[in-house]
């Protein structure tokens, strides 16, 4: 940001901002998203959001930095229910959360789903995969006990991959995906996971 809103009132306007931004893109797209249709939808002047955001860029950049955070609370939710012993599927718990996010956040859908068009929607998705596949690793670790394991590390990274193509596919508004597909993707995780804690555990 060129500078941090002090007064309520322009907190409020930035928050707008980005709302506005968010809709955009989960209605037409990262392509359709410029400065004047995000003025336009926050029904702000549109020489208010470059008191705050130098570019377009800047706007992504702070959207992807408050998907980021809605998934970085979602797996440390996660990781400290696997601490605990209350993560008894972890497999369906973990796809039901990710998805819902997918379902809840359909702006971070189109931003990622763009990831090649610039390098701001690269960095949010990369973060976003990053921060999940580290919780994902924490989890392993606390299910089998074995702490620091380069195994479960790329395991872990493996999962966030096939399961971020799988959740983007079935998030397209155009997908031929059937609400089966996550089912299948659960089935295929359940396998991998069988077969990783065998390895992992020795048991």
């Amino acid at each position: 940001m060129r500078r941090q809103p002090q007064q309520a009132r322009s907190r409020a306007r930035v928050e707008a901002v980005l709302a506005a931004a968010d809709r955009i893109l989960a209605r037409d797209g990262f392509e359709a998203l410029t400065m004047r249709r995000i003025a336009e939808e926050a029904a702000v002047p549109v020489g208010s959001i470059y008191q705050f955001y130098p570019d377009k860029g800047a706007v992504v950049d702070a959207l992807g930095q408050q998907y980021l955070a809605n998934f970085k609370a979602a797996i440390d939710e996660l990781v400290a229910r696997a601490t605990t012993g209350d993560l008894r599927d972890p497999v369906d718990t973990i796809v039901d959360v990710y998805a819902d996010l997918f379902r809840r956040q359909p702006g971070g859908v189109a931003l990622w789903s763009g990831r090649r068009l610039s390098p701001e929607l690269a960095r949010a998705d990369d973060a976003t995969n990053a921060v999940v596949a580290d919780g994902v690793r924490r989890i392993v670790e606390h299910l089998t006990g074995i702490a620091d394991d380069e195994r479960a590390a790329r395991a872990s990274r493996m999962v966030v991959w096939v399961a971020d193509a799988v959740l983007h596919q079935v998030s397209r508004p155009d997908s031929p995906a059937s609400p089966e597909t996550l089912d299948e993707l659960k089935r295929m995780l359940r396998l991998y996971w069988a077969d990783l804690s065998t390895e992992l555990t020795g048991a």
